[in-house]
């Protein structure tokens, strides 16, 4: 597959945005004929039709607005790039930061936070899988990882690993779900739950809290998003295992009676 065109690229752009041939001519300082004959090699390379013509105007067509979609964040990024280079009068230093795709994005920003605004300085975050993670760290496209899961230590990986913090995580849901003052073991077994994924430290955590309170509980659904486990929750779909800024409900506690509504409060 050839690589794509960029010059024939920003003629599209200019084109799409203007609407018309002779305009988009006018504005690259191009004959209307020379820059239709770029567009029909784009075209060809690309293997879709970008533009129907309307009487005088040139209108993009489902794969040209696609198309278009792609040109506007290219040339956005490159000119955010270009930007960011002479707006201190040196490189930035990019400091690209990996975190685990169900990892608090609270905890995210909070880590970060001394690092935005800074001009000497470009964070890039990546979310995804662990193991992903770890390759991009092997490869050095990432220069640090944040996650919950300790990473497996051999003979040829080994990981400089830091303990950073310590995340509480709550109970959500309604009012008419969770009650008022009924212990944490009692809800457990009762109301059915929306909880991570299996691949999730916090799911293991909780795991392992039932298996030693001895419970059984309902799972209602499985999600590996941690936002929309706290808004089904709150919506009455079920109690919702969720990282909290309180500490009440945090794996290993013991369960005891506390006031529930609509979070566990310590």
């Amino acid at each position: 597959m050839s690589s794509l065109n960029l010059h024939h690229l920003r003629l599209f752009h200019a084109v799409a945005h203007q609407g018309s041939l002779t305009g988009a001519a006018r504005q690259l300082n191009l004959s209307p004929s020379a820059l239709s004959a770029q567009l029909r090699t784009l075209e060809q390379s690309l293997g879709q039709d970008l533009f129907e013509r309307r009487g005088r105007r040139l209108v993009v067509t489902e794969a040209g607005r696609l198309a278009l979609d792609h040109a506007d964040a290219i040339f956005r990024a490159a000119a955010d790039l270009t930007a960011t280079l002479r707006e201190t009068g040196r490189p930035r230093r990019a400091l690209r930061v990996g975190a685990l795709a169900t990892l608090s994005r609270n905890f995210q920003m909070r880590f970060l936070r001394p690092l935005l605004g800074r001009a000497d300085v470009e964070v890039v975050l990546r979310s995804g899988p662990q193991g992903e993670l770890l390759r991009g760290l092997e490869t050095l496209d990432l220069d640090v990882v944040l996650t919950n899961f300790q990473p497996a230590q051999d003979a040829g990986r080994r990981y400089l690993v830091q303990h950073l913090d310590e995340q509480p995580v709550g109970l959500i849901g309604t009012a008419a779900r969770i009650g008022a003052g009924a212990p944490l073991a009692t809800l457990l077994a009762r109301e059915p739950l929306i909880l991570p994924t299996a691949e999730t430290a916090i799911r293991a955590a909780f795991d392992g809290l039932v298996a030693r309170l001895g419970l059984t509980v309902t799972i209602a659904a499985e999600v590996d998003d941690m936002a929309m486990i706290s808004l089904a929750g709150a919506r009455g779909c079920g109690a919702g295992g969720d990282p909290a800024d309180c500490r009440a409900g945090r794996a290993g506690e013991r369960p005891a009676d506390r006031g529930a509504c609509p979070r566990w409060n310590p």
